[in-house]
């Protein structure tokens, strides 16, 4: 398998060019982020036939903490950190194509910027000393002067995650906001809740007034836990644990989230327009009555 293969700008995975549903971008830092909201995306495109793409921000490289399970798996020795940086990459590169074939996405961007360690201190990031953000935002603006998104969906912006998550959070944010074509999309933030946990709750990224959520809006809900089919055996949470069994090289995840998330819930940032609220509105009631629905009761 030559390295060169995983270093395409993107990744055609065969959807209908003529598709008819909503057109998404998914903006995230790392292979495995997409989990989180990965219901709304398989949904988007097999039940209301719309286009996903997505936007990686980073190598993935820094991924190997969790790896002692998938180094088995692999053949290689994942936990060393010189053999890992080398390898890894590739690795989840692999790992979010197979993902994007169980979703339907139609394109992956690799940004490839490094994952070079975990930090919450966002400042190097997002300032241009650690990742090239001119060649970040001139990307993410072709995207969407060429494909005409309607929906973005970043990650969400909390204080104290990891500084990659945030400053993909604010390339969306900026990119929406410099877009200056006929159809602006609207931007929204997504996030898992754990079957027994509270609502997250988002306010937005102190001292950056872009990433403000609009806490008059409450928040947007895909419900993955309801129970359908015969004896209702199942459930949405099949599909997002499909996504999270590609990534044998991050075992935490695996550990921590297969069949555990009830909900994931999407949040309206404050740079969009009021009236767009009927629009994300109608994208998740159309989400909630495609596909298969609850078991009627007898």
């Amino acid at each position: 398998m030559k390295k060169t293969i995983f270093f395409l700008s993107f990744l055609l995975i065969g959807l209908s060019a003529s598709a008819q549903g909503p057109k998404v971008l998914v903006i995230t830092a790392h292979p495995d982020d997409e989990s989180s909201i990965s219901v709304a995306m398989f949904k988007i495109t097999k039940e209301l036939k719309g286009t996903v793409d997505m936007a990686v921000m980073t190598d993935g490289a820094g991924g190997f903490a969790d790896a002692q399970l998938g180094a088995i798996y692999y053949g290689i020795n994942l936990t060393d950190s010189i053999v890992a940086r080398t390898h890894i990459a590739i690795i989840r590169k692999q790992e979010i194509i197979n993902v994007a074939k169980i979703l339907g996405v139609r394109n992956i961007y690799f940004m490839e910027q490094p994952d070079d360690l975990y930090s919450t201190n966002y400042e190097p990031y997002l300032y241009g000393k650690n990742w090239d953000i001119s060649y970040i935002e001139k990307r993410l603006d072709k995207l969407l002067a060429e494909r005409e998104y309607d929906f973005i969906i970043t990650m969400s912006p909390r204080t104290g995650q990891h500084g990659h998550h945030i400053t993909s959070v604010i390339m969306g944010l900026r990119a929406v906001e410099r877009y200056k074509g006929s159809k602006k999309p609207i931007i929204i933030a997504g996030a898992s809740k754990m079957n027994g946990n509270a609502d997250p709750v988002l306010t937005g990224i102190p001292g950056i007034d872009i990433s403000k959520i609009n806490t008059n809006v409450p928040p947007f809900r895909l419900n993955r836990a309801y129970r359908f089919a015969e004896n209702d055996k199942l459930s949405y949470k099949i599909v997002a644990d499909w996504t999270i069994a590609e990534y044998k090289s991050q075992g935490a995840i695996q550990e921590n989230a297969m069949h555990r998330t009830d909900e994931e819930l999407y949040f309206y940032y404050d740079i969009n327009p009021l009236n767009g609220t009927e629009k994300v509105k109608k994208l998740f009631e159309d989400l909630s009555k495609s596909g298969f629905l609850p078991a009627p009761k007898k």
